[in-house]
């Protein structure tokens, strides 16, 4: 069983880290026995106030978090912020340097990309937030028009529903097309693997 963990962090945008919680968690649904665990981490135990107030409990902070073997960084208005907090990029680049897998949905790609960790690769964010993400590293070679981009370890997605299309991809990458066709029958999600190199 892999652990799938999404970091919160205050107005984190909802889609950013719920759709892929769906999809991970929808495959320990359909499939058992469940091949992913799925969590979320923030600063702290404290609940979370997402985009548009909705307040989410997180299940680890920073601290007792255990190591993801696929790391989710999603975006939102909150995302400027976190890139600049030292104890969320410590965790992150710890998590990431044993994780087989980093992602991000939207502006998540901002932290990573603050980190160093999209230098010398090809990567996507939100549409808005393009000129942030080319301004942060000249090394990273920035499309602004891909859903998606899988690097290998890292991915990154576009905005918002992008990452639900980025983390169906990834779970057939990580299991099956079977898994995927159940999960989005379950989901009732009209998806087209869309990604870009």
């Amino acid at each position: 069983m892999k652990t799938v963990a999404l970091l919160l962090f205050p107005d984190v945008e909802v889609l950013d880290f719920a759709g892929p919680f769906e999809v991970f968690s929808v495959a320990g649904e359909v499939r058992q026995p469940a091949p992913f665990r799925v969590i979320t981490v923030a600063d702290s135990a404290n609940p979370i106030a997402a985009v548009g107030g909705l307040n989410v409990a997180p299940h680890f902070d920073l601290a007792t978090a255990p190591q993801a073997d696929v790391l989710i960084i999603p975006g939102g208005k909150g995302s400027r912020a976190a890139m600049r907090d030292p104890r969320i990029l410590d965790w992150v680049a710890r998590q990431a340097a044993r994780a087989e897998v980093v992602a991000s949905v939207c502006t998540g790609a901002l932290i990573l990309g603050k980190l160093g960790l999209l230098d010398g690769l090809a990567a996507t964010t939100h549409a808005g937030a393009i000129g942030e993400l080319r301004a942060i590293s000249d090394k990273i070679d920035v499309r602004p028009t891909a859903r998606f981009i899988d690097n290998g370890k890292y991915l990154t997605s576009g905005g918002i529903t992008a990452g639900i299309d980025m983390s169906l991809y990834l779970l057939k990458r990580l299991t099956d097309q079977q898994l995927v066709d159940l999960v989005v029958e379950e989901m009732e999600y009209d998806w087209r693997m869309r990604a870009a190199g």
